[in-house]
């Protein structure tokens, strides 16, 4: 069995598409929230009204900030022969999986009977998804010392979570059409139990390829209140914690608008184009996130010789400006509108992978300024940030829907047409241009890292 090479000269292949499953893991069911909910599952499935539905999704998140940064300490306080986070895997696979299929789960009921078991399994899988997910992404700052091998991860790892939108995108509304034999609800059920079938091996296979090399100092003593008021007082965290919201803002929002904006902006009829089974929804989609895997692949190559702060933004703004052409883009002219989104994607796709290795740099930061290292605390309040940045997007979306007189299954109004064309464009527009300038004035620099990284390893071989 070949061993990993030096974590300063990079990690195995192997352990690096290992990561990767991870998220390709997560991202069955986190793309499949971003296109499906809450708007077209709840709203157009399963015939919920959207103001009670942007409701659920406000408490929901209510409660993910307590949720989240408790995953994150408890994690953090984790011993094992496995890791600090690596168990998590392992432990939380299947529980995450059966989240995951009870989440497209609907039984035949009154409004409220359908609104509570939204309210119940929704949670559930918010749950599941926090207590796997802020250990997968703290695997990230230990899985090496160096940032330049981390960022290299983190371009595999959102190369994984595009192939796993890749899969959604492809596979989702076909897999309904045939499982459910013209019955939505049936084929959602069916083609969840799928899905979550292959998050189960694919988070097991991540737990046994990858390895964690970094460890807090000898001497640290953990403290809940210290912790805390030092991540408060991590400058550079504060910065990545409003990009991660805007971030997660645009994308939820864009996504979870687009299957009703080509329904009724484009009056798509659901007619296949391509292949017999790739409608105009598919195609987008599915386009885009090629588009997504092609710019984290082109990231990989330079990943090493890059100032990731100013990549980031720059990326950022190029996102936005094309988010804010397809507004006014004709809607007939669907070819135009597919290339200005896969340039979208192909400038987006880097700017994940960027930031979330920046978080690895924050650890870092954390532990050089204050002496302490809470990898976990650190990537489960950016967790928090990312469901902050759906709850943004997830009450937005349907409000948008009720202020505009959205009427379901039916002809739209030219206000309701209106509001879908701002939820598709404008508002992403503007969320990505925020999270562009909170990466740019972001303060730590190659440089200041280069120092960082020579100074900690400094200690650690002291130690």
């Amino acid at each position: 069995m070949p061993h990993p090479t030096p974590a300063r000269d990079g990690l195995s292949t192997r352990e690096y598409v290992g990561y990767a499953l991870g998220d390709t893991a997560s991202n069955l069911f986190f793309k499949a929230f971003g296109i499906f909910f809450p708007q077209y599952f709840y709203v157009e499935v399963c015939g919920l009204n959207p103001v009670p539905v942007a409701t659920m999704i406000l408490i929901s998140r209510a409660w993910d900030a307590v949720n989240d940064p408790m995953m994150g300490l408890i994690a953090d306080r984790t011993r094992t022969r496995w890791g600090k986070f690596r168990p998590y895997l392992l432990w939380m696979a299947v529980p995450f999986g059966i989240a995951g299929y009870l989440l497209y789960t609907s039984p035949d009921g009154s409004h409220g009977a359908k609104l509570a078991w939204a309210y119940v399994t929704y949670n559930l899988m918010m749950m599941a998804y926090t207590a796997i997910n802020v250990p997968y992404s703290s695997l990230l700052g230990v899985i090496s010392p160096s940032p330049a091998v981390r960022t290299v991860a983190s371009s595999f790892r959102f190369a994984g979570a595009f192939l796993g939108g890749l899969i959604v995108y492809l596979s989702a509304k076909p897999l309904v059409r045939a499982l459910g034999g013209g019955n939505e609800a049936q084929g959602f059920a069916e083609m969840g139990a799928i899905f979550s079938g292959l998050a189960i091996v694919m988070f097991l296979l991540c737990f046994g390829l990858t390895k964690e090399r970094v460890t807090p100092p000898p001497a640290q003593k953990t403290n809940v209140a210290e912790e805390l008021g030092e991540l408060l007082r991590n400058g550079p965290w504060v910065f990545l914690l409003f990009a991660a919201i805007f971030s997660t803002a645009f994308q939820f929002l864009r996504d979870s608008t687009a299957l009703v904006y080509i329904k009724y902006v484009l009056k798509d009829d659901g007619v296949p184009l391509w292949f017999g089974f790739m409608d105009r929804f598919t195609i987008f989609m599915s386009l885009g996130a090629v588009c997504q895997i092609l710019g984290v692949v082109c990231l990989g190559v330079v990943a090493r010789r890059i100032d990731k702060g100013r990549l980031a933004a720059i990326l950022s703004i190029v996102t936005a400006l094309c988010y804010g052409i397809c507004y006014f883009l004709p809607p007939d002219n669907f070819p135009l509108l597919v290339a200005v989104n896969c340039l979208a994607t192909f400038a987006m796709g880097p700017t994940s992978a960027l930031v979330w290795a920046m978080y690895g740099d924050v650890a870092d930061y954390g532990e050089w300024k204050f002496g302490r290292r809470s990898t976990g605390l650190i990537y489960s309040a950016s967790l928090f940030a990312l469901k902050t940045g759906t709850m943004i997007a997830g009450w937005l979306g349907p409000m948008i829907m009720h202020w505009t007189g959205y009427v379901r299954g039916a002809e739209q109004s030219p206000e309701s047409i209106a509001g879908l064309m701002v939820s598709f464009s404008l508002l992403p527009m503007v969320f990505a241009l925020l999270k562009g300038v909170m990466i740019w004035i972001y303060p730590l620099t190659q440089a200041k890292l280069d120092v960082i990284e020579r100074d900690l390893a400094a200690r650690r071989a002291s130690a």
